[in-house]
């Protein structure tokens, strides 16, 4: 008997229409002879009103507190789809992070999964009960409620298939797979029908939002395929897997954008061995994700050091900044928020020479300024100024034959 773990988005479980539909396709899998696991996250728009909340009475409200409010978003999608499968004649049952045992440090807002008792799945599956667990939450050792940062449904769902050794994980979204890039900014963007797990992980990690990253890492750690699909038809979707060679023949297999980038610049850092090493220190000690990291060349012992984090890590990255700033001895922190970064990702750059080259001449024919790049094996990125970023995505698509 096959065992599929299926996760649904907020848009997925938006209404009660909609929660009706995904209770129809969980028994229909269910009728096939599967075994289901189903994952939900809160109902569209939810966490952020929660959030909006907790916000109205604090300026910084305590992140153990925010946890604790907007889990309870899932929790509702979880217990709603359950009566709907009852319903149908399913018999299934709600369970949240403490009755699935999924336990996680203790970093609220962004928590990491460190074990998940697969018991309790096991035995509520041999029952013949559907359990349906409410994403995005966990527990750390002292029992205190933690989430695992936006998109965390998604990671709930594909380490769950790996602890129970499913199948294939089901991720059920708005859109009908993934694309070359996304269809909101070039129309002539097509669904790809399949991509490997280094792809996604470079692609999610790059700004597109169909997958979140964590999911993808444990995916590609443990082997377990995922089927992005939508919910609102019945489209075959794209599959996420190992490497496959016949995809080396692409180049380029998708272009990503991240809109979502800030630009730090610490300048006149004392030109000396350890002064980087304590910035992103103290930004690693307060869970704050650096991306591209430029450093400046020497001018008279001192140097500039730029590096992008994230919207979300704003504030505390200028706190953590300036302090670290006037204990070093350094100058001015400047903040940029009108970055872009736009990225070309395929497996098959690995095998072909002049790709980097040609991303760069096609950003010079559009008259854009690169400010930073970052390579790995099957992905350049460049950051330049936002308001080129669509204009720039378009070129690039259109450049490489995606199209």
């Amino acid at each position: 008997m096959t065992l599929i773990v299926q996760k649904y988005g907020g848009t997925s479980v938006g209404t009660l229409e909609r929660i009706r539909a995904v209770a129809e396709r969980v028994a229909a899998a269910r009728a096939k002879g599967n075994d289901v696991v189903a994952v939900v996250s809160a109902m569209s728009g939810e966490t952020n009103r929660l959030l909006g909340l907790g916000k109205e009475l604090a300026k910084l409200p305590a992140e153990r507190e925010m946890d604790s409010l907007v889990a309870t978003g899932e929790q509702v999608s979880a217990a709603l789809l359950a009566i709907a499968l009852t319903e149908l004649g399913v018999k299934a049952r709600s369970l949240v992070g403490h009755q699935t045992r999924i336990f996680t440090d203790g970093v609220y807002t962004k928590a990491r999964i460190r074990s998940i008792d697969v018991e309790t799945f096991r035995a509520t599956i041999a029952d013949g009960i559907v359990p349906v667990v409410a994403g995005f939450q966990g527990v750390d050792q002292h029992g205190n409620i933690t989430t695992l940062g936006r998109g965390g449904s998604d990671t709930t769902g594909v380490a769950i298939a790996a602890a129970l050794k499913a199948d294939v994980c089901e991720i059920y979204t708005d859109v009908e797979g993934m694309f070359t890039t996304d269809p909101n900014i070039c129309k002539e963007a097509k669904k790809l029908d399949r991509i490997t797990f280094e792809e996604m992980l470079e692609l999610a990690s790059l700004g597109a939002k169909v997958l979140q990253l964590r999911s993808v890492e444990i995916a590609m750690k443990y082997g377990i395929p995922i089927h992005v699909r939508s919910s609102f038809s019945d489209a075959t979707g794209t599959l996420v897997g190992a490497d496959d060679d016949s995809l080396e023949s692409v180049v380029v297999t998708g272009v990503a954008c991240d809109k979502n980038e800030v630009k730090v610049t610490v300048r006149d850092l004392p030109d000396k061995p350890g002064v980087v090493a304590r910035v992103f220190g103290v930004l690693a000690e307060e869970n704050v994700s650096v991306d591209m990291i430029i450093q400046s060349e020497s001018r008279g012992g001192k140097a500039d050091l730029t590096f992008t984090v994230t919207h979300t890590d704003l504030m505390k990255t200028k706190d953590v900044a300036e302090r670290v700033s006037k204990e070093i001895g350094a100058g001015a922190v400047q903040i940029e928020d009108n970055v872009a970064k736009v990225s070309i990702v395929g497996a098959g750059m690995r095998s072909h020479a002049g790709v980097a080259a040609k991303m760069f001449r096609l950003l010079a024919e559009q008259k854009v300024n690169i400010q930073a790049i970052t390579t790995s094996e099957i992905r350049v990125s460049c950051l330049i100024d936002k308001a080129h970023a669509d204009q720039v995505v378009r070129s690039l698509h259109k450049g490489f034959g995606l199209g």
